[in-house]
Order: C-alpha cells, then structure tokens, then sequence
C-alpha cells in the first residue's frame, strides 16, 4: 500500500518557485561572467562586418585559456584616453607617417570591439587603409572602402612598427571612421575579453563568425 502523496502547501510552492529563479539567474550570471557574454555594437566602425545595433556574442573562455589570435573580431578594454577627443591618445608621439605603439599604461573602463590585425612581435604598416603585415600586403575582403581615396584618418602611415610583445594591434574594418591601434596604440593580452563567434539581432543578420 502505497503512502499517498502530500500536497505542497502554497507557501512552499512560492519559496520552490523563487529558489528556481534565484538559481536560473545565477547561471545567467555566471554564464555572462566567465563563458559567454553578449555586446551591442555601439559604432560604425566594424562596418560592414558589423551594423550599429547588432548585438553579438562572445567568448570569454578563450582569453581565460589561451592567446587571441589574429583575425578575430574581439572586445576588450582600450587604454585609458582611447575614448576621448581628439584622436591622439597615444603614450609617446609616433613617429612622422607611424601608427602609435606605445600605449597609455592605464586600462580604460569601456568595451571597444575591433578586428586583430598584428600580435606579439609582427611588423605592421598601413597603406590606404590596407595593413601590411611583416612585409606582406594582408588580405582582408571584409574592409570598407572609406580609405580607398586616402580621405580617411590614418589612412595611409606608410612607417613601419614592431608590436611589442604580450601585445594586439586592432583596426576597425571600417578604417577611415575607426578610433582604434592606429591612435592609441596595441591592448596588453590581459585587457581582451574575447572573440566575439555570433550575431544574434537583428533576426535576420545572425551569423556564426
């Protein structure tokens, strides 16, 4: 004979149901802390790679685990000063027709997204918005053409730079409206927080990178 089953008093179906959402928000927490993270992309400087509004999703396990690698379009913290006018925030004045490659030491509070160009140890220059890395010319389909003419910021610094090591050199893919590596120099490994691997908004721009 078996014991019939008790009924869960009001009280206890409430305290059950908010333990439930304590623990799912917690997960979510936890989740958007150390595995996945989503952004919005608050500028037009990934375009066309990326439109204003479009919210992606990134990984921040591959930063805790391993090194970034080059071509990932990555968030990270900028150096402090990346964010303010005018765009000539770098640590020490580059030389005449180089990219900055000394940074500020301190790290910004706000989350850029950009395209790795150059790690630890690459050369790097740039001509009409194309980098030419370690000597050779990169290929990269997924630029803009707002440096075509040369119009752009920065669009050409024709001298070349030697990324310092432990550090990434980032360029927005739309490089005549990017503030980016070329005006405040490379970001430290530490200060990535990941690639970013999806576009989740709008519906009908959901990509796996």
């Amino acid at each position: 004979m078996t014991a019939a089953k008790q009924k869960k008093s009001p009280a206890s179906s409430i305290l059950e149901l908010i333990v439930i959402v304590a623990v799912a928000l917690g997960l979510a927490l936890l989740i958007q802390a150390f595995v996945v993270k989503p952004y919005r992309i608050p500028s037009e400087s990934m375009v066309p790679t990326l439109q204003v509004g479009q919210r992606v999703l990134v990984n921040r396990l591959t930063a805790r685990f391993g090194d970034p690698s080059v071509g990932d379009v990555s968030v990270f913290n900028p150096p402090v000063g990346s964010e303010e006018m005018p765009l000539d925030q770098c640590a020490e004045r580059p030389e005449q027709g180089a990219a900055c490659n000394t940074p500020t030491p301190g790290r910004s509070e706000v989350n850029f997204i950009k395209r790795i160009v150059a790690g630890p140890g690459d050369t790097v220059s740039i001509i009409r918005g194309r980098v030419i890395l370690n000597g050779k010319l990169t290929s990269e389909p997924f630029i803009s053409d707002t440096c075509v003419d040369d119009s752009g910021a920065a669009c050409t610094l024709p001298k070349t730079i030697k990324i310092p090591p432990g550090h990434w050199f980032m360029m927005g893919d739309n490089r005549g409206e990017s503030d980016d590596s070329r005006f405040w120099g490379p970001v430290p490994t530490a200060w990535i927080i990941g690639p970013a691997f999806a576009t989740y908004w709008p519906p009908n721009r959901i990509n796996i990178f």
